[in-house]
């Protein structure tokens, strides 16, 4: 069970692709994280944004954890518009599983 309330049936592929990685990554808290923002924005991400949310899909999953949840510092070829949405969009506010 992937988690995913988003149907990819109205999605190019590598929309499909990239919402499937979403939800896949390996750590349940990343999965979580990265396949809720991927529900959400998945259709409205420009190709320049599809990119840049492809570069992030690939750094591993304790990096990606520490940049969002703990504030640690972001390596500025991470540091794009579309990770500091990624960042907003979880607020710590409700649980992961929420």
């Amino acid at each position: 069970m992937s988690g995913s309330t988003r149907s990819s049936a109205d999605l190019d592929p590598r929309r499909r692709k990239i919402l499937f990685r979403s939800w896949h990554r390996g750590m349940r808290e990343m999965d979580l994280i990265m396949g809720k923002f991927a529900d959400k924005e998945i259709g409205a991400l420009s190709t320049e944004e599809l990119d840049d949310f492809e570069l992030l899909i690939e750094v591993p999953d304790r990096d990606l954890f520490s940049w969002i949840v703990n504030g640690n510092e972001v390596p500025s070829n991470y540091d794009t518009p579309v990770f500091r949405k990624l960042r907003e969009f979880h607020t710590h506010i409700e649980p992961l599983h929420a």
